[in-house]
């Protein structure tokens, strides 16, 4: 029986790639179906190549864009990592640890942190262009495969844009995945009033938007592949480690919310307070490793190292045939994440 499921992915720069795994490993299985991607940033990104991938070849067709799609963004070079890091470093968290200490990552840290991205004037470009550019928005924004929901923040009212169908376009991708101290915020229709706005990263508003996903005709299972950590046991002590815990609690409040809001209704639902069919009891499910991700931080967010992007894709498989095998009968029956365990 072929287990329909939605799929909400988070933002989080080259960790990412983890997320690359996971759909890697559920594109394979013939008995799964995504009928829906909500995806912030990074988690766009992944969204948009499978879909277009998935309009032109099918599964396959998907995996191949996906693979494609990381190997563009290892190209990316914005902050002068040493080629030496590519050819060792068999740790994660050895990478992460070589990358924060590194000249280059520091000197480009400090920069972004007193630069303006505006200071460039006429000699700045987004460095994620030239790879949303060669997408095929046709496929992305068409009616086969899987419905596809992209998230950005509105930088006047701060809200969350939910752009789907044909309102995906380049600039709705780039909006997604906008840094404000790396980028220039983009420029956007907006899909509420049709204005012109500006728009930065969507993980500050939504990472991911979850509230897309609960249409009648979708299926009540809403997978998470977590790429942010929600624990992190030790206190940060150094300004990198403290400036990481800021930045994975900031991108993870959004979601904490939705998921707080979920965990009510379930309430409701359960006491008889609220009918049946009323409200959707939506299915909550989470892909994750924080072992992995507390082992890294936000340069390697940062600064797309081939070796790690390899080591993220095997991950987010391996964690992706493991929530397969232990819970595929429960989709379409039962939850799988604890939400009240979450919030107490």
């Amino acid at each position: 029986m072929t287990k329909r499921i939605n799929l909400a992915l988070q933002g989080g720069g080259a960790h990412g790639a983890y997320t690359w795994g996971v759909l890697d490993r559920i594109l394979e299985d013939e008995e799964v179906e995504i009928a829906a991607i909500s995806g912030t940033s990074a988690g766009a990104l992944n969204g948009a190549a499978l879909k277009c991938g998935w309009q032109a070849g099918g599964r396959e067709g998907a995996r191949e864009r996906l693979a494609w799609l990381w190997n563009e963004v290892t190209q990316v070079k914005t902050l002068g990592l040493p080629d030496w890091m590519n050819a060792w470093l068999p740790h994660p968290g050895i990478t992460s640890l070589a990358l924060e200490y590194s000249p280059g990552y520091a000197i480009g840290d400090t920069a972004n942190r007193v630069i303006s991205p505006y200071a460039w004037g006429p000699y700045y470009r987004n460095p994620l262009a030239p790879v949303v550019d060669q997408l095929d928005f046709g496929g992305v924004c068409g009616a086969g495969g899987p419905r596809l929901f992209v998230g950005a923040t509105s930088v006047r009212d701060g809200k969350i844009r939910v752009f789907t169908g044909e309102a995906i376009t380049r600039e709705a991708i780039l909006a997604s995945a906008c840094l404000p101290t790396l980028f220039q915020a983009v420029e956007v229709t907006c899909p509420i009033s049709g204005k012109p706005e500006y728009c930065w990263d969507g993980g500050y508003s939504g990472n991911p938007a979850l509230f897309p996903l609960y249409a009648k005709d979708l299926p009540d299972d809403v997978v998470i592949v977590n790429i942010n950590p929600l624990i992190r046991e030790t206190l940060p002590t150094t300004a990198p480690e403290i400036h990481n815990r800021i930045n994975e609690i900031s991108f993870n409040s959004a979601l904490l919310k939705e998921l707080r809001a979920v965990e009510f209704v379930q309430r409701l639902l359960a006491d008889g307070s609220v009918l049946p069919g009323r409200m959707k009891n939506v299915l909550v499910h989470m892909i994750a490793d924080d072992d992995l991700m507390t082992d890294l931080s936000v340069a390697t967010k940062m600064v797309p190292v081939p070796t790690l992007i390899g080591q993220l894709r095997d991950a987010g498989r391996a964690a992706a045939d493991r929530f397969l095998s232990e819970h595929r009968d429960d989709l379409g029956h039962r939850q799988t994440a604890d939400l009240v365990a979450m919030f107490n």
